[in-house]
């Protein structure tokens, strides 16, 4: 018969055994957790290491293959839309109809941000460029003359896409018999606003040269520049001739008013302006809701 002492030893060695036996399943659980969660992480980089690198070779794909160029294609190439400078596409072809444009800044800060058009070559076709211009007094088709103005031309159509037209006023209307304009364009509605850049003057002699008076006639229905008096300042101001008027030959015309534009105009002109003098803010208030190159 084992003694008490004995069985007490025989149950202290049982107890050890299980022990062991448990802390050895202990060690190989957490060892299998410890490889279990290497590999988790392991498979996780490589994930993100493809992700990435997927990710780069898309992004240089798309640089190479010309998606996401903005730079202006001065010899050829395939950009066929506006770059996000805005203006007309650049220009294409290889032959001597494109205009070498440039817009240097302005010594006044723009009146509403917005970027300058691309410069560089732009074309010259189409010879022409429709722009809807809608205002609260009726719509103002606008023919822009693309052929001989496109530094000018491409200017306009920069700020009608980058919206900087919309919701401006038409601040100055002259009601005098030498001079019958509605001028629009300023932002800010003082007159003195403007992109930030300036236009060279183009197609000057439109309407031949001046003659003992210094003037030449602007007929009805020009679309022509503001400037401030000097040469090539002319920026986002724009004037629209509702009558003949004379003028000296430094405002560049660069389009003009459609039939149903002209109806819109006269109506426009015929409540007067403001002053009473001949040269104030129209009465009939007239804000452009929106200018949309519709053609190009």
């Amino acid at each position: 018969m084992p003694t008490n002492e004995q069985r007490r030893a025989t149950a202290k060695r049982k107890l050890e055994r299980q022990l062991e036996r448990r802390a050895q399943q202990e060690k190989r659980r957490q060892m299998f957790v410890v490889i279990g969660g290497i590999v988790a992480i392991a498979v996780a980089a490589a994930l993100v290491l493809t992700f990435v690198l997927t990710n780069k070779d898309g992004k240089d794909n798309k640089t190479a293959s010309g998606a996401t160029s903005t730079a202006p294609v001065e010899s050829g190439g395939p950009t066929t839309a506006p770059p996000a400078t805005g203006g007309l596409p650049p220009f294409k072809a290889a032959a001597n109809l494109g205009a070498n444009c440039q817009y240097p800044a302005s010594p006044e800060p723009a009146s509403r941000k917005v970027e300058p058009p691309h410069t560089g070559k732009v074309p010259t076709t189409p010879p022409t460029v429709s722009v809807s211009m809608s205002t609260n007094q009726g719509n103002l088709g606008l023919v822009l003359d693309n052929a001989k103005t496109p530094c000018t031309v491409n200017s306009f159509a920069s700020l009608a896409q980058k919206g900087y037209f919309n919701d401006t006023p038409c601040h100055r209307l002259t009601t005098s018999p030498s001079l019958a304009v509605l001028q629009c364009g300023d932002p800010t509605g003082s007159g003195s606003g403007g992109p930030g850049y300036t236009i060279g003057d183009e197609n000057l002699d439109a309407f031949g040269k001046a003659g003992a008076s210094g003037s030449v006639t602007y007929k009805a229905g020009t679309v022509a520049m503001a400037n401030t008096g000097q040469k090539h300042t002319g920026g986002s101001q724009f004037f629209l001739v509702y009558k003949d008027s004379p003028l000296p030959p430094s405002y560049t015309p660069f389009g003009t008013i459609g039939a149903d534009g002209m109806t819109v105009l006269n109506k426009i002109a015929n409540a007067g302006e403001s002053t009473g003098q001949g040269d104030g803010a129209p009465n009939a208030t007239v804000v452009i809701n929106k200018a949309t190159v519709t053609k190009s």
